[in-house]
């Protein structure tokens, strides 16, 4: 099973012809109220790939809460853990253009009240998979890693959005999911930054032990474990809202591994689950169902195994 420990939010989203610059206000023709959180998208993510889930999150007492958790319940996602706190629902709001970019505003509300304690020592065994996020308490996180590990749980974690993690955090995980961005990040906190991605990944595995694998927007991801790296292309396609494409890459490579796929063969259904997320309008009606992606696989060429981790 997979135990995903995170956020759950409503999105307000706004489409308009250019993001804002810097103190510039742009119009929009109106606003859509979908749900979202990177915590629920990742679950619903794994989900509707064909996982058993579970999601621990917090919400509010208040409507937002049933927009939230609403397509989770549809897919069958447990929501037994999910706590309501007095504060309001998370929320995120979000800025879309003409090519499919975005800009996001987060308001952590009752996600911050998240609480390891929600999930308790039976459920974590040598059969699950715990996913984390950072929109939740950090603490949180690492306190739920410790005790996953020293039950022999297989733990994830997608720093995003980016923030430097304690050293004794990264060496808890066995897999590290991170964009560009965040992985330099991260990199450099650790003290194996690197001007490039690619290389900063693979430092980061060889000194660590953990798998890092980096999403690279339409050029893929790649991933490091020790000295041995793979890449994998991504579908062309036309995005129109990309909000998702992260979380329905996280999830479906998540449900994979758990099934016991190889990585280089979870790569690929993530990649395609990734750029499928990018053809539809909001979070969590774009995450892909399995059989989209098994329909879309045969396009997009397995993995290449890199000949030397780029580590320099």
């Amino acid at each position: 099973m997979i135990l995903v420990f995170g956020s759950i939010n409503v999105d307000l989203v706004v489409r308009t012809r250019s993001l804002p610059r810097p103190g510039e206000t742009v119009l929009g023709p109106g606003y859509g109220v979908v749900a979202g959180g990177k915590g629920a998208n990742q679950a619903l993510a794994a989900a509707r790939a064909g996982a058993r889930v579970a999601l621990v999150g917090a919400v509010g007492r208040d409507g937002f809460a049933t927009t939230a958790l609403a397509d989770l319940a549809e897919a069958g996602v447990d929501l037994s853990r999910v706590a309501r706190r007095a504060s309001p629902t998370g929320a995120a709001f979000i800025t879309v253009d003409r090519a499919g970019q975005n800009q996001i505003v987060v308001a952590a509300g009752a996600n911050l009240k998240l609480r390891h304690t929600q999930l308790a020592d039976a459920a974590l065994g040598r059969d699950s998979l715990l996913l984390m996020q950072m929109e939740g308490p950090p603490a949180e996180n690492w306190a739920l890693a410790r005790r996953a590990r020293e039950r022999g749980a297989r733990v994830m974690l997608n720093v995003a959005p980016a923030r430097a993690l304690p050293v004794q955090a990264l060496r808890s995980l066995d897999w590290l999911v991170a964009n560009e961005i965040e992985i330099l990040t991260v990199a450099k906190a650790a003290g194996q930054g690197r001007e490039d991605a690619r290389a900063a990944a693979a430092a980061l595995a060889a000194a660590t032990g953990t798998a890092v694998i980096v999403t690279l927007g339409p050029q893929g991801a790649v991933s490091f474990a020790g000295s041995e790296g793979w890449e994998i292309g991504a579908l062309p396609v036309k995005p129109v809202d990309s909000t998702a494409a992260g979380d329905a890459f996280v999830g479906t490579l998540a449900a994979a591994l758990v099934e016991g796929t190889a990585l280089p063969a979870a790569l690929r259904r993530a990649s395609v689950a990734g750029a499928l997320a990018c053809l539809t309008a909001g979070a969590q009606p774009s995450l892909p169902t399995r059989a989209a992606v098994e329909a879309r696989l045969k396009e997009l060429a397995p993995a290449r195994k890199l000949k030397a981790a780029r580590a320099a």
